[in-house]
């Protein structure tokens, strides 16, 4: 691959697995160094192509601060944020959605985001430069059944990342957010056969997405060539999203 990432330095959330990992695999083999942050030990020590690692809860908004200054002392700057980190919930209907699981997935999927959004800030402002991808879904877009928390964790990093677009637009720091639908990973652990065959009854394609077409999307808006869209929303759909 070409080295269009050379010189740049790139952090990862949720980087050890999935599509997180895709995209930071590709970001290293472009000439980036990456950071690879990830709430798995096990799955960091795993990671032999990144320059740093760190565990990182994302919910942890501490640890995210520390986790970023740690970056530029090690690496030297740090030009790209990549939040792909999240949990789906329980699939269960709203009236009967546990309050505590509500709250877990808000604290990571949108508190998260937030708090490694706002890390950043300073350090791409300091450099002049930045690009930050929000992985968010599909689901944020058009709701899904019997996932409540997760759609609406969902659209709010969509409302989030457009409203951070704005305000640094004229930074040089570009903001968008990808919205998927499902990709065979580790996350479909967390979810029902029953919602698995829903969510693939959506897709007009007929498959699920793959990690590395999400990868190539994200990377592409890593990129120093995505420099005149910001605040948008890249679809991974399989033609399942309608607007």
């Amino acid at each position: 691959m070409s080295g269009r990432f050379e010189g740049r330095v790139a952090v990862i959330t949720g980087g050890a697995a999935g599509i997180g990992r895709a995209t930071a695999e590709r970001l290293a083999a472009e000439g980036a160094k990456v950071s690879v942050w990830d709430i798995s030990p096990d799955a960091l020590a795993d990671c032999a192509f990144a320059a740093h690692t760190a565990q990182v809860d994302q919910s942890d908004e501490a640890a995210v601060i520390a986790a970023a200054q740690d970056v530029v002392a090690k690496l030297g700057r740090l030009d790209i944020l990549v939040v792909s980190a999240g949990i789906t919930g329980p699939n269960t209907t709203l009236e009967t959605y546990p309050s505590d699981a509500w709250r877990k997935v808000m604290s990571i999927n949108v508190d998260g985001t937030f708090y490694c959004n706002k890390a950043v800030v300073p350090l791409m402002k300091a450099n002049g430069y930045g690009r930050i991808v929000n992985i968010a879904s599909v689901a944020g877009k058009e709701g899904n059944p019997n996932a409540s928390a997760y759609s609406t964790s969902k659209a709010a990093v969509i409302g989030m990342t457009k409203s951070l677009g704005k305000e640094l637009a004229k930074d040089n720091i570009t903001v968008n957010a990808v919205t998927p639908a499902a990709v065979r990973t580790a996350i479909f652990d967390q979810m029902t056969q029953a919602h698995i065959d829903f969510m693939l009854s959506k897709i007009p394609i007929g498959r699920f997405g793959t990690v590395d077409e999400n990868a190539a999307m994200i990377c592409f808006l890593a990129s120093e060539e995505a420099s005149f869209s910001t605040g948008a929303v890249f679809d991974t759909s399989g033609g399942r999203a309608t607007y």
